[in-house]
């Protein structure tokens, strides 16, 4: 007789075999089309020309007001557009307003895996530019973006309320990073090195 004798086949519920699940990933609400950035071209990363961009959301108070954050990687120059949502038509629309001004200096973009940026597409259609996705949970591949975010912070602490404030607040805040000197740059400001290079037709 096996240890615990056979009470345990008059149960009313007998265990069931297991079928051995198979794991699918969840793909609703993915990005589509995504081009990682490790297919980005060599020269992006080691800064060889101007014209390639990395841009991320920052968030005000509440969850519920916005800014998009964009900055060329070689000049450091930056600018900054507030947004009342971060819905990606609304987001397509900052990005490419805030870039066309600047459309033959812009070649590469660059951001995370946000739903705001779903319509990449679109985006680099209108500009005329390759799209590209840094790899999840790598804030490091957009270095420049991060570090320029947290100059942007010192302005715009999260507990602010953006909504509160009108464009040329936002406008003024870029001015103050674009003039500020830097060594990388060898003590120029990003205004100075990026409209040296920046030729409009």
């Amino acid at each position: 007789m096996k240890h615990g004798g056979e009470l345990y086949k008059q149960l009313r519920t007998q265990h069931k075999r297991r079928r051995k699940r198979i794991h699918r990933k969840d793909k609703r609400g993915l990005i589509s089309n995504r081009v990682s950035i490790h297919k980005r071209p060599k020269e992006v990363d080691e800064k060889q020309r101007f014209g390639d961009w990395e841009i991320d959301l920052i968030e005000g108070a509440n969850h519920n007001n916005f800014a998009v954050t964009l900055v060329e990687r070689k000049s450091q120059f930056a600018l900054i557009v507030k947004s009342p949502n971060k819905q990606a038509d609304t987001i397509q629309t900052k990005i490419i307003n805030a870039l066309a001004p600047y459309k033959e200096l812009v070649h590469t973009i660059t951001s995370d895996n946000g739903k705001e940026f779903a319509n990449h597409e679109f985006i680099a259609q209108k500009l005329n530019a390759s799209y590209y996705f840094a790899a999840p949970y790598s804030s490091w591949q957009r270095g420049l973006n991060e570090y320029t975010n947290k100059l942007y912070r010192q302005y715009l602490p999260k507990k602010l309320n953006f909504n509160d404030y009108d464009i040329q607040f936002f406008v003024t805040i870029a001015n103050k990073l674009n003039n500020r000197p830097r060594k990388l740059l060898g003590f120029k400001t990003p205004l100075q090195v990026f409209m040296a290079n920046f030729k409009p037709n």
